[in-house]
């Protein structure tokens, strides 16, 4: 059974990297993004960054997918990121 990591506490990113996913958002940029999930499930999925929130003590980009489903995924999980355009 897989640990459910949503508690755990959060690690803030490196502002270079925080400043990647705001310039991402301002140009309209559709991102390539490799996350956990709160189950721990490793997901692969092209992306349009829409804005990044603070809710309970965390960040989370918020995200359109290529079929128009609205993302909410937490900073930290995010294991790897690419500018498609």
């Amino acid at each position: 059974m897989k640990k459910n990591i949503s508690n755990t506490s959060y690690q803030p990113v490196s502002c270079d990297l925080h400043s990647q996913y705001e310039l991402a958002i301002m140009h309209k940029n559709k991102l390539a993004l490799t996350w956990l999930t709160d189950e721990q499930v490793k997901t692969t999925s092209n992306v349009f960054a829409i804005d990044v929130q603070t809710k309970n003590k965390a960040e989370y980009l918020i995200a359109e997918s290529i079929d128009k489903k609205k993302l909410c995924i937490r900073l930290d999980h995010i294991t790897e990121m690419r500018i498609l355009s």
